[in-house]
């Protein structure tokens, strides 16, 4: 079965506890959260005038913080998949998909922050293995989050530096 069928089929909430395949305790929980990260949502998706990929995100208390300079084509991706438009994946992200499928992994969830100048991520899997993918671009992390609508985070640093966002 497709990882992103599982994912659509059951709420976020029955993944609580969720165990290898090999019946050992799995130690990357959805819902461990890293203290010093917010979870966030996409309060919006687009493109600036220089056709770079734009995304703001919204913590639960409110809180905006925009991430941008990456490619239109990421932008449209992760809108195409909020919209549940999951059969226009790029390649790299169906090769994952299909990597994970037959290795037996989930991703769990997505944790964004700062990494000199530049916003990396790291993407958290469970299944067979715990694995932790490092450094890897956020707006490609932030796709793949939204393709399996699985938890994004934010180190809160991050978030006390963000700028205002005006609406005007």
């Amino acid at each position: 079965m497709k990882i992103n069928a599982i994912m659509k089929k059951f709420p976020l909430d029955i993944f609580k506890k969720i165990k290898s395949i090999d019946k050992k305790e799995s130690k990357i929980q959805i819902k461990d959260f890293d203290e010093d990260s917010d979870v966030v949502i996409i309060d919006q998706i687009g493109i600036t005038e220089f056709g770079q990929g734009v995304v703001i995100f919204k913590t639960e208390n409110g809180k905006e913080f925009p991430i941008s300079a990456f490619s239109a084509e990421t932008a449209k991706s992760i809108s195409d998949f909020r919209e549940g438009k999951l059969n226009e994946m790029p390649t790299v992200y169906n090769m994952l998909e299909q990597i994970c499928e037959n290795i037996g992994l989930l991703l769990v969830k997505v944790r964004i922050y700062e990494s000199g100048k530049a916003l990396r991520a790291n993407l958290y899997f469970t299944g067979k293995k715990e694995i932790i993918l490092r450094n890897y671009k956020a707006s490609d992390a932030i796709a793949l989050a939204t393709f399996y609508s699985v938890p994004i985070l934010i180190k809160k640093d991050l978030l006390k530096q963000s700028p205002k966002i005006n609406s005007n």
